[in-house]
C-alpha cells in the first residue's frame, strides 16, 4: 500500500499527472480544487474515488483513492468548545483503519494556528484514534515551539505517541524531531529556507509493516510547488498476522 501526501500548491487540476507518476493507492492532497465544480474532465476522470472539503471550491483538502478501494467519509467533530478547528478530513478505507488527513490553517486564532488547531482537534477525538493513518500538511516542527504554550509540535507528537502513533519518516530515518535532513518545504520557493512541516504518523501495526519513506527531490519538485510530496510504502499483505516487516529502502 503506497500513501502520498503533497500540498499541490493550487491548480492540482494541472498538476495530479505528475504526482500519479507514484502510483499509490491513496493520496492525501492539501490546496486542491474540489472535482466535483472543477471544469477540467482529464482532473475529472482521475478524481473517480474521493472526498472533499474545503472553504473555497478552488482550494481545500481531498483524499483520492484507486477506484477499488472504499473511502467512508467518518462523522467525528472538528469542533472545539464553541468554535470550529480546520482542515480535517476522517474516513475508513476498506473497512480496515482509519485515515485523518490533515490541513491546519491559522484559522483567525492569535494563539492556537496551526498546530494549535491540530492540538484541538485531538482533544476531542482522542478516544477515536487506534489503528489510524495522520497524514497532511502540518504547518509545524518542533523547531517553533514555545515555552509557554501546552499545544506545541513536540506535545501533538507526545500525545500521539501516548496513543501509539508516531511519525514513519522518524521511526524510518531514525531522525529526531527538529533534526530532519530532508525538507518538505521551501518557504516561497527559496532553497535556503527548507522546512519540515509535512508528516505520515502512523499506528505500531503501520510501523511495524513500513517499507519505505521518501521525500520528494526538489530538482524534480519545486517547479510544481512549494512543497515536497511524502510517499510511505507498507506492505498490507502482512497486516492480518503478527509478523512485522523490515524497512528494504532509504529515504530519499
Amino acid at each position: 500500500m503506497k500513501i502520498v501526501t503533497w500540498n499541490c500548491n493550487g491548480a492540482f487540476r494541472k498538476k495530479f499527472e505528475h504526482i500519479s507518476d507514484f502510483n499509490a493507492d491513496i493520496y492525501i492532497i492539501q490546496e486542491c480544487e474540489n472535482p466535483a465544480e472543477c471544469r477540467h474532465p482529464k482532473y475529472q476522470e482521475w478524481a473517480e474515488n474521493y472526498i472533499w472539503i474545503g472553504d473555497s471550491k478552488n482550494k481545500g483538502l481531498a483524499i483520492f483513492a484507486r477506484p477499488e478501494i472504499e473511502l467512508k467519509k467518518l462523522d467525528w467533530s472538528n469542533k472545539f468548545k464553541d468554535h470550529y478547528v480546520k482542515h480535517f478530513l476522517p474516513c475508513k478505507i476498506n473497512q480496515d483503519f482509519d485515515l485523518l488527513a490533515v490541513w491546519t490553517h491559522r484559522n483567525n486564532s492569535p494563539n492556537f494556528g496551526y498546530i494549535g488547531q491540530l492540538w484541538k482537534y485531538l482533544q476531542v477525538n482522542k478516544d477515536k484514534l487506534n489503528t489510524t493513518i495522520i497524514a497532511g500538511d502540518f504547518n509545524s516542527n518542533t523547531r517553533w515551539d514555545e515555552w509557554d504554550r501546552w499545544w506545541n509540535h513536540s506535545d501533538v507528537v507526545n500525545e500521539l505517541k501516548e496513543l501509539g502513533i508516531e511519525s514513519l519518516y522518524h521511526n524510518y530515518t531514525g531522525e529526531q524531531q527538529g533534526a530532519e535532513t530532508n525538507p518538505t518545504l521551501y518557504f516561497q520557493r527559496k532553497l535556503e529556507r527548507p522546512y519540515h512541516i509535512d508528516y505520515v504518523f502512523g499506528a505500531q501495526r503501520f510501523s511495524d509493516r513500513l517499507k519505505k519513506v521518501e521525500i520528494g527531490q526538489v530538482d524534480k519538485w519545486l517547479g510544481i510547488s512549494d512543497h515536497m510530496p511524502v510517499l510511505c510504502e507498507i506492505d498490507d499483505r502482512k497486516m492480518k498476522n503478527d509478523t512485522p516487516t523490515s524497512a528494504i529502502a532509504n529515504a530519499g
